[in-house]
This record gives C-alpha cells, sequence and structure tokens, in this order.
C-alpha cells in the first residue's frame, strides 16, 4: 500500500514535503543520504522529540489531528510510511462523506 500513496499526485506532493521538512529539521537527516523507506527511529534520524516535531507539522502542513493511540512506530518508521498514514486521515473525511 505504500507504494501506491507515491503513484499518484496527492502521495507524491505529500511524500516530497515531508522528506523536506525531515531534510530541513533534523541534522542526521542533513549529514547523510535518508531515502523514503529508512527507518527514521532505528537510524537515530529522529528522536522521541522529533517524533512530537514531526507531529506538530503534520498537524499545522496538512489540519489533521494526530491522537495519541495512532503515534506507533508503523506509521512513523519512514518518511514512505508517514506519507501512508497522512493519505489514510486525509480520504477518512471523505469516506465518512459518503
Amino acid at each position: 500500500m505504500v507504494n501506491s500513496v507515491a503513484s499518484n499526485v496527492n502521495g507524491k506532493e505529500t511524500l516530497l514535503r515531508i522528506r523536506n521538512f525531515v531534510a530541513q529539521n533534523f541534522s542526521l537527516a542533513r549529514r547523510r543520504v535518508v531515502t523514503d523507506s529508512d527507518n527514521l527511529l532505528e537510524s537515530g534520524v529522529i528522536d522521541s522529540l522529533g517524533v512530537l516535531e514531526l507531529v506538530t507539522f503534520l498537524q499545522q502542513e496538512f489540519s489533521l489531528q494526530v491522537d495519541d493511540d495512532e503515534l506507533t512506530p508503523e506509521n512513523f518508521q519512514s518518511i514512505q510510511s508517514i506519507a501512508q498514514f497522512v493519505e489514510q486521515r486525509r480520504q477518512l473525511p471523505q469516506e465518512l462523506a459518503k
């Protein structure tokens, strides 16, 4: 399903915005190449405070509310997984309206 995020225009834009945020805001990401599938948590690119910064960015940039139970490694382990999470959350209101 991660690949489906990158295959649509909105998904690519989401991926790009998240990738740029990570590169600009986390020093380790500026010092080395970070791919969209790299585990940001295990590699130390993002720590627990970084997750909070990232959540604040996602909430402001994409007008999302991120609940505590959504703060899981599966949702925040890589740029791809973060983009997938954002796209799923953005589609949720549309699905509820149907």
